[in-house]
């Protein structure tokens, strides 16, 4: 018939040998498939990729343990977040210029962060204060840390705050809706988003909050204990 020869299976056929003595038989064997030969391959690179996964992860949650569990020195002066939470990857921000940021941008540091209107009156040139000198009282250490500034309203600033903010190092000003921007931070009960500052980890998880009308020195406290607590892998710069 018409295509049997190209759909018959491939099959080894014993090949006997007249010349010499004794009669000689040869088979010719068939390769492993390559499937099955694959095998071991493949599930010893994803053991493999499984082990560095595990090696890269491990001194993130030693540094967490260390903090939520161990708690050395003490506990915390700030609110702890439990379980911590992730910064929304389709929230929206946008600059002052109003061009769009992606919530990405913002890991891999840690952010002291804190929520004030446009339209900054003393309670916020306080908040932005206490911001600015917690970040240059860690010293060495500070680099590690970004100021953030969200803005849930769109209130231009006045000149001389834009040169404020903008004067090294730099507070990162983005405007967010109001309404996704309380779906995931919240302020303690009885207060408002604006009496606190929120740390954000590098992995960009909210997991600390400050008290209402905070000591800073207190605050201080436990900004070094995270800085020490991750000091294995988090390193200076965005």
């Amino acid at each position: 018939m018409s295509g049997s020869n190209s759909s018959a299976p491939s099959v080894s056929i014993p090949v006997f040998e007249t010349e010499g003595d004794p009669l000689a038989l040869t088979v010719h064997s068939q390769p492993l498939p390559v499937s099955v030969a694959a095998g071991p391959q493949t599930r010893a690179g994803r053991l493999r990729m499984l082990l560095v996964m595990a090696i890269c992860a491990a001194p993130v949650l030693a540094s967490y343990f260390t903090f939520y569990v161990v708690k050395p020195h003490g506990h915390a002066y700030s609110d702890l977040i439990t379980p911590t939470r992730d910064l929304p990857a389709d929230l929206p921000l946008t600059d002052l210029q109003g061009q769009g940021v992606r919530p990405e941008s913002l890991k891999g540091q840690w952010l002291l962060t804190l929520v004030q209107p446009g339209a900054c009156d003393s309670e916020c040139d306080r908040m932005l204060f206490m911001q600015r000198q917690l970040r240059e009282m860690l010293g060495k250490e500070r680099d590690k840390v970004d100021k953030v500034w969200l803005v849930p309203d769109d209130q231009p600033l006045s000149a001389a705050l834009m040169k404020a903010v903008s004067d090294a190092p730099a507070v990162t000003v983005l405007r967010v809706p109001p309404q996704r921007l309380q779906a995931w931070l919240q302020p303690a009960p009885g207060h408002r988003l604006g009496e606190h500052l929120f740390l954000i980890d590098p992995m960009g998880r909210w997991m600390m909050r400050t008290p209402a009308h905070a000591d800073p020195m207190a605050v201080k406290k436990d900004l070094e204990r995270l800085l020490r607590a991750s000091a294995s892998w988090d390193q200076p710069g965005r």
